[in-house]
């Protein structure tokens, strides 16, 4: 197990000393200046599209997506296997050159506790000033500032993001949505659906800012790989608010996540830690709206959809026909690539966690029409083994419906497991309650399923 620095650089004039706090971590620096002087991986074209729309950039918004970028870089190119305590906990210490030292400096403390929440990690964030070369990054914009948009929603091309893509525009809104990808399958899911929406509600409905992002071993080569991904949503906030920051009044960051998804609390013991995400928690999102007020941008981030289970999402959309049409090309599993493994296509698995969410979901808004082809088309044609991934997250879902048959109370108590719920106490009555009706909404789908030890 070893602890690790990654150190941002700005280019070959950026020749600053580094004093590495931890001497005997791996050191790796990661340049995010192009051959042409433009910010890399993905950044310089999302900067390229936002002055494309007249939009000009504050720079501690972009401090904030580079911060983003070397959390991902870390994320996915620091084995866990290899250098997590217990399997998991890595040591992580990021070296960023930000535009003002003094105010990132007030906040390293609160990033670090925050990218520990989202992750499991231990993180630790220092701060120097941008080289003078590039004390300005912005770009700057000779267009007129484009009017009418109003807000920004993060569009990752899942079912959720769908929704409320729908509702917006069926309600007459104009939003920019914005999106982050770097495999296949989600991109295409992004295209498609992107185009699909400008074929429905007109080519001026709305904008769209796509960011491909990530680091493979060119980029960063560190030898390992990691595939969970924690850091992820953080880098989307960031894009999200790189954008809404653009628009030079205050506007909002929609992030549209079901109320069952968004607590993610454990269905048993074993789903506390690896397998428990905290991409929209009420906590997380609070840690993230404060780093953002701290940097003075005009940004709120919010979660409309944290009292609706994923099947009243469904159920309510402001154009269920459409929706039923399209809902297909979505997606949800959290990983499509396994399927190869059984010489099909990606697609959804079917008994992962969204994977059986979304399968609820679809069964309570749309009656017994889903579209979605899975590899496992029907759960109770065979007896899963609950100690195989085509079992084990049935089981952990048939067992959390017997407690809370037993006792509908405690989902007052299991809803503060993932996180503290302190930054919203008038809301906890409200998220105890999509809890359970999320929970009963899969157990619809789950009877007849038996999942038992092989």
């Amino acid at each position: 197990m070893r602890r690790f620095s990654l150190v941002a650089r700005l280019g070959d004039k950026d020749k600053a000393k580094i004093a590495i706090v931890q001497g005997d971590s791996a050191v790796h620096e990661l340049d995010f200046l192009d051959g042409h002087g433009r910010l890399a991986f993905g950044l310089g074209q999302a900067l390229e599209q936002l002055s494309g729309l007249g939009l000009r950039t504050p720079e501690a918004a972009i401090d904030l997506a580079l911060l983003a970028a070397l959390v991902n870089a870390a994320d996915t190119r620091i084995s866990r296997a290899v250098n997590g305590q217990g399997g998991w906990t890595r040591e992580i210490d990021l070296y960023l050159p930000v535009h003002d030292r003094d105010q990132w400096s007030e906040i390293a403390e609160h990033v670090g506790r925050m990218l520990r929440f989202l992750t499991g990690d231990r993180w630790r964030l220092f701060v120097r000033h941008r080289p003078a070369s590039h004390k300005t990054l912005a770009t700057d914009t000779d267009k007129l500032p484009l009017h009418g948009l109003q807000g920004v929603s993060l569009f990752s091309g899942g079912l959720d993001s769908l929704i409320a893509a729908v509702d917006t525009l069926a309600t007459g809104g104009r939003p920019l949505f914005v999106s982050h990808y770097w495999d296949a399958e989600t991109a295409k899911a992004q295209s498609y659906l992107l185009e699909r929406l400008e074929t429905k509600f007109g080519d001026d409905a709305f904008k769209s800012l796509r960011v491909r992002l990530g680091f493979d071993r060119n980029a960063l080569d560190t030898g390992q790989v990691e595939d969970t991904q924690r850091g992820r949503s953080f880098l989307f906030y960031a894009l999200a608010t790189l954008a809404a920051a653009s628009f030079g009044t205050r506007t909002t960051v929609s992030v549209p996540e079901n109320g069952l998804i968004a607590l993610n609390v454990p269905l048993d013991p074993l789903r506390l830690g690896a397998l428990s995400t905290r991409t929209a928690h009420p906590h997380f999102m609070a840690s993230v709206q404060r780093l953002i007020d701290s940097l003075e941008l005009d940004v709120t981030i919010e979660n409309p959809y944290r009292h609706q289970t994923k099947g009243e999402m469904v159920r309510d959309c402001a154009d269920l026909p459409y929706l039923r049409r399209i809902v297909g090309s979505s997606m949800s599993c959290s990983s499509p690539a396994k399927a190869r493994y059984k010489g099909l296509s990606p697609r959804h698995c079917g008994y992962c966690v969204p994977c059986m969410i979304r399968r609820a979901s679809l069964h309570a808004g749309l009656g017994t029409s889903d579209p979605t082809t899975y590899t496992v088309e029907d759960l109770s044609a065979q007896t899963l083994r609950s100690d195989r991934a085509e079992g084990e997250h049935v089981r952990s879902f048939q067992l959390m419906v017997q407690r809370l048959r037993a006792d509908p109370g405690l989902a007052r108590i299991l809803v503060h497991k993932p996180g503290p719920l302190i930054d919203v106490p008038a809301e906890i009555p409200s998220y105890a309650d999509v809890f359970r009706r999320g929970v009963f909404e899969v157990a619809d789908i789950l009877d007849g399923v038996v999942a038992e030890p092989g």
